[in-house]
């Protein structure tokens, strides 16, 4: 025993700006706070299918410190390269892509962050568009700023790897890596196994005037 030589290591959850961040941790010597080692912040693909992986194992586990991981640079980053992939028109601040990117897009989501970290981040309205269609009526749509859209995309981001370990396996909708031609495939496969009967269930006016009534239309 006399060869043998203990280290102690004490585990500290460093906080940034008086928050939690559960994937910082700072790793001291006993001795005196020598040998500091940090330990490296894992990448949001990683951090979604950790979270994905914890859901799908453990039905009953509930999450918690999940804001500290929508408000990090990394997931506000992402979540503004999508909503700029998919464009869209500017919503009721009249403030475009090109605007935020002739400021600095850096700028644009450290604000956002500063925000949602200090708790006053507060969404403006939406936008309101509506659209004819074929029927005589309209489309009614609501388009939010970007800078809500961009939250909104954060939120997404996290909550979708929880919520996805939930979906059954054969529903397509509004789901990632999943297209409306591999719904077609499904649906022939089920036909090659003689599967015949199909139910579509389709809410019409969900979100109607107040007060109206709420329909769905079954084929």
């Amino acid at each position: 025993m006399a060869d043998r030589v203990v280290v102690l290591v004490i585990c500290v959850q460093q906080n940034t700006r008086g928050g939690k961040d559960p994937d910082r941790w700072v790793f001291r010597w006993a001795q005196g706070g020598r040998g500091e080692m940090t330990k490296a912040p894992i990448s949001l693909q990683d951090l979604r299918r950790r979270i994905y992986r914890k859901a799908k194992s453990e039905k009953a586990h509930r999450f918690w410190g999940l804001f500290g991981h929508v408000a990090k640079k990394e997931t506000l980053a992402e979540a503004y390269h999508q909503a700029k992939r998919n464009g869209g028109a500017p919503g009721l601040d009249g403030q475009t892509f090109g605007d935020i990117e002739a400021g600095g897009v850096e700028r644009f989501l450290a604000d956002i962050r500063t925000d949602l970290v200090a708790g006053t981040y507060q969404p403006q309205p939406n936008r309101r568009v509506e659209i004819p269609k074929s029927n005589g009526t309209v489309r009614k749509l609501q388009i939010p700023c970007i800078r809500d859209r961009v939250v909104q995309g954060a939120l997404k981001l996290i909550l979708e790897a929880i919520f996805e370990a939930d979906f059954c396996p054969h529903s397509y909708g509004y789901r990632p890596r999943r297209s409306p031609h591999q719904a077609l495939a499904e649906v022939r496969r089920s036909l090659l196994r003689r599967m015949s009967t199909v139910i579509e269930v389709d809410l019409a006016n969900y979100f109607g005037a107040p007060g109206q009534a709420r329909r769905f239309q079954r084929v």
